[in-house]
């Protein structure tokens, strides 16, 4: 796809991060010589139980939890699910109808379990969005019911980037008695998150966001928070999630959330120059470009950009032809034409939306490679435009 200038300039950091040279490292002996299952009373099982106990201490001095508060799952996804279908299945008994509040800015992983239990006789509130993408606090707060038994609102948003107000709503939780689950795929790793500060009683967290393994992931559960398993099987993790650890996965989610306790502060502040140095360029070098929740607070990573008069797919195809990898809208959606709901919900019209483009930076990124961005980004627009079906319309 890149053939006409051999460069490969990586901007999708909000789909996937590459695994750290330390983590990688850290996995390979685990593919090789210990490969022993860990619940086996033998030496070759054992010696992996301690690997996975030093690597469930590191996970929990990430997010200032304790280690036996931190359950080893498959990602965000499985998190996600665990976290809102455990404590529906805890509460159910004492409640008819059991009612989550939620927001329409979620990730699917949470949009379409709630969706799911729609359909077993949960009542789901999905609260509005206000133009900048937060949640509309004031909506938020209307919510609560004496049925409602979970709040679960995302910390940072895949698409925009912008930073939900959870610790607030994790108070207005508590105050109510109603379990409190953070999706914080998108922010661990980069921004600070302590669980604590956050009134959080569950918190999701995904390996390959921060420079660790796919298909690794951990779900924190505060002590004292009712969660049962969602299936069935072995008494694994605490008896909350079933199956042969993968050892190897998670050794290098704790080697990955070591590196990023220990440098998060520099390598966010790099970012967010490279960041602001690529939307100043955008806007000073494109019309009728808009930068999505940039008056909100946001990670440090992510620019959701409006190009107006040009489907986003569009841009994002060319760009990759001359070796620029961004994304269209959030990775779980490539493939679907449906403009991006997390922008119609900040109130873009369907023809906007489909504007959209998302740029998430990594630590590798450097300014050379936004400023070579910005020398052809100019160009792609202006041809795109001349011809999409969008700007005709308009």
């Amino acid at each position: 796809m890149n053939g006409k200038t051999g460069r490969r300039v990586y901007f999708d950091h909000n789909a996937t991060t590459y695994m750290r040279p330390e983590v990688i490292e850290a996995v390979m002996p685990f593919f090789r010589d210990r490969f022993g299952n860990a619940s086996s009373l033998h030496f070759f099982g054992q010696e992996n139980r301690d690997v996975i106990d030093e690597a469930r201490g590191k996970v929990a001095d990430l997010i200032g939890a304790e280690p036996d508060e931190i359950i080893f799952t498959s990602g965000g996804s499985e998190s996600d699910n665990l976290a809102i279908r455990g404590t529906v299945r805890a509460k159910r008994s004492g409640v008819t109808r059991p009612h989550i509040i939620t927001s329409v800015l979620e990730h699917p992983a949470v949009t379409r379990t709630c969706r799911a239990l729609e359909d077993e006789g949960v009542e789901v509130t999905y609260v509005r969005s206000t133009p900048d993408g937060t949640v509309d606090l004031d909506r938020l707060r209307e919510a609560f019911r004496e049925s409602t038994v979970l709040v679960t609102i995302m910390l940072a948003n895949n698409e925009t980037g912008v930073i939900q107000p959870v610790a607030e709503i994790g108070g207005l939780a508590r105050e109510h008695g109603v379990t409190f689950h953070v999706d914080a795929v998108q922010g661990v790793g980069k921004v600070p998150v302590d669980v604590g500060n956050l009134c959080a009683d569950l918190l999701s967290i995904s390996a390959h966001k921060f420079y660790g393994p796919k298909g690794v992931g951990a779900l924190y559960v505060r002590r004292g928070t009712n969660l049962p398993p969602v299936y069935t099987g072995g008494g694994q993790e605490f008896g909350r999630r079933p199956g042969t650890e993968n050892i190897p996965g998670i050794v290098g989610l704790g080697e990955a959330a070591r590196i990023s306790k220990k440098e998060l502060s520099g390598e966010m502040e790099h970012i967010e120059r490279l960041r602001n140095r690529l939307e100043s360029g955008i806007l000073e070098r494109v019309d009728h470009i808009v930068i999505n929740g940039k008056s909100a607070e946001r990670v440090p990573n992510t620019s959701s950009v409006i190009v107006t008069g040009v489907e986003g797919e569009a841009v994002t195809l060319n760009l990759s032809i001359l070796g620029f990898a961004i994304s269209s809208g959030s990775a779980c959606s490539s493939g679907e034409s449906e403009p991006s709901a997390v922008l119609i919900a900040m109130g873009l019209g369907p023809l906007e939306a489909q504007s959209g483009i998302r740029i998430s930076l990594g630590i590798v990124n450097r300014e050379e490679e936004v400023d070579a961005f910005l020398e052809v980004f100019p160009g792609v627009v202006e041809r795109l435009r001349g011809f999409s079906p969008i700007n005709k319309s308009s």
